[in-house]
């Protein structure tokens, strides 16, 4: 869409006029979204996906081109929150899911593609010596703290502040959020070391697992420290605890997850979004100690079920993604892309003297409008939720598809050329919106 400059108006203004141009360019998006509240509670059955006045809906996807139902384009960099790695029509995912479908489907026994994939991952991520399928990183999550708990026989679980495993495990409002699911828990401060160590041995007589994302994807782009992570490391070890890293998100850092890049093995690790090659997806896997008791054929298995655990076309499309797409030399390439991106993103900040923070680790950038640091999730509130709306809808006029918060994920169909416009495109609205931005 072409969008002219405007006058530098208040925040509210800004964002009053920006809806109302929104809302005049996307009729059809608002009578779908319309239609869909008498039969959904608020149009949707995935909260992310919902944004004031209406999300987009979404008619076609192919590489990185989404296009809505009134006919926009958009070039993506939300990248289906780190799960469109290969994005919308990758050839050899496409290929694979064909060659699977003609074979048929929901075969109610074990296929040739599931342990391919298990072997896969097994040597890809360090800590993976056995691993299991489910069906979302919720699940996995959920698996890996019922896992420890069972393993060790203690109940709590620590997490950090501001944390996100999934839909019944989040920590962004308090420990004891309704819908959680419910783990008696302990709260932690992420990089807070002395502090973390502390409330680690205080409660280590009761602690089953600890439970980490190696960089908080949901809690903004915050990154664990190495040093506090190696922390972690030390203490699950002398007190018997289950250390867990979530790389449901942080999987995409190398090619065997950053883990793997931070050179920090733990006793398991949870998985989802893309290593599925775009389908439903999830696993848990880790130490032989920990994982050989949902072997059915031992005489003190615990059962795992989940009909579509190793639905065939999930298999077929993860192999193919692991063996012929994402290696090494691809997984290093994303990473450098993404810290170069990032870098661009603060250095237009910069140039315009408005306060832009894209914080984050390779691929994964989350856009924050504040000078302050975003070192702890909640730190994040101090941009405005104006701000946040202001510029999604702004890059979305200007065709770029990104989260509501500014969470955005790169895909391997994402070019050069692709990059230099997300820039042009955020410069020409810091241009914009200058005097609006000065005052956050």
């Amino acid at each position: 869409m072409n969008v002219q400059a405007r006058i530098n108006v208040s925040l509210q203004e800004a964002l009053r006029e920006t809806e109302e141009r929104y809302i005049a360019a996307n009729p059809a998006s608002k009578a779908r979204q319309e239609e869909a509240a008498r039969s959904m509670p608020g149009g949707n059955t995935r909260t992310v996906l919902y944004y004031s006045p209406f999300p987009v809906a979404i008619a076609q996807a192919k590489a990185q081109t989404l296009t809505d139902i009134d006919g926009h384009t958009y070039t993506d960099f939300l990248g289906e929150y780190t799960a469109g790695l290969y994005g919308h029509s990758h050839p050899v995912i496409m290929e694979a899911i064909a060659r699977a479908t003609k074979d048929g489907i929901v075969f109610g026994g074990p296929n040739r593609e599931e342990a391919e994939l298990a072997r896969l991952m097994c040597e890809r991520f360090p800590s993976v010596e056995l691993v299991r399928f489910t069906n979302s990183g919720t699940e996995s999550n959920l698996m890996a703290l019922v896992t420890a708990r069972a393993h060790t026989g203690r109940s709590h679980i620590l997490v950090m502040e501001g944390a996100y495993h999934g839909g019944v495990l989040t920590f962004f409002y308090g420990a004891d959020f309704p819908i959680n699911a419910p783990f008696p828990v302990v709260m932690a401060r992420i990089n807070d070391i002395e502090g973390t160590r502390s409330l680690i041995r205080e409660n280590a007589d009761k602690l089953a697992a600890i439970l980490i994302e190696p960089m908080m994807g949901s809690g903004g782009g915050i990154p664990a420290t190495r040093e506090y992570l190696a922390m972690l490391r030390e203490e699950a070890t002398r007190h018997g605890i289950v250390l867990i890293f979530d790389e449901v998100m942080t999987s995409r850092m190398s090619s065997g997850g950053l883990q793997k890049k931070l050179g920090i093995t733990p006793d398991m690790t949870s998985f989802g979004k893309y290593l599925g090659g775009g389908m439903t997806f999830g696993a848990f896997g880790g130490k032989h100690e920990l994982m050989r008791r949902y072997d059915p054929g031992q005489p003190d298995y615990w059962p795992h079920a989940g009909t579509f655990n190793n639905n065939v076309l999930t298999m077929a499309a993860g192999v193919a993604g692991l063996t012929k797409i994402f290696t090494s030399e691809a997984a290093d390439r994303l990473y450098d892309d993404g810290e170069r991106l990032r870098a661009r993103l603060n250095e237009t900040g910069r140039k315009h003297g408005v306060p832009l923070q894209a914080t984050g680790t390779g691929s994964i950038i989350v856009v924050h409008w504040q000078s302050d640091p975003v070192g702890q999730p909640h730190d994040t509130q101090k941009t405005p939720a104006e701000a946040r709306a202001l510029f999604h809808l702004n890059m979305l006029e200007r065709g770029y598809y990104l989260a509501r918060r500014g969470f955005m994920a790169l895909s391997l169909a994402l070019t050069p050329a692709d990059h230099d416009g997300f820039v042009a495109a955020v410069d020409d609205y810091c241009g914009a919106y200058r005097n609006v931005l000065r005052e956050l």
